[in-house]
């Protein structure tokens, strides 16, 4: 049975939230990822607080006129970040982003710390085609 694990990139990068969009967008540069976990630097246990994708940085601030070297990470998460533990099934992962329309989930283990993240691309390198069209189909769909 395929799991979150056997899914996921592993060792996400993390970016506090204290810091800025900017730094950010070099950040996704130099690692070719789209997508950055969040910390709370006021948790010492390094808990995420959020995700700050490339789209982000361009509709939220970029878009809207806002200088990426003045607005932080922090001020642009929203919403509670969805996340699946590490030895989730395969059915899991799809039912979780489906459900919720996200391209991106992290993944915990049992301590909850962040082993990894589960990208479009990570369903398309590990799952069955029709499993990551059906997947396509619920994000997509009416979009």
């Amino acid at each position: 049975m395929t799991t979150a694990a056997d899914i996921m990139s592993p060792g996400p990068q993390w970016i506090p939230s204290t810091e800025t969009l900017d730094r950010a967008a070099q950040l996704m540069r130099e690692l070719d990822v789209g997508a950055l976990p969040v910390s709370d630097v006021n948790d010492p246990d390094e808990r995420m607080c959020g995700i700050v994708t490339d789209r982000d940085i361009v509709v939220e601030c970029v878009a809207a006129g806002h200088d990426p070297s003045r607005v932080t990470c922090g001020e642009i998460c929203k919403g509670t970040p969805r996340w699946i533990s590490s030895d989730a099934t395969a059915d899991e992962v799809l039912e979780e982003m489906e459900s919720h329309r996200i391209r991106r989930l992290p993944v915990i283990d049992e301590n909850k710390r962040l082993v990894g993240m589960i990208s479009e691309a990570d369903l398309a390198r590990h799952l069955p085609d029709q499993q990551v069209g059906e997947f396509a189909e619920h994000i997509y769909a009416n979009a």
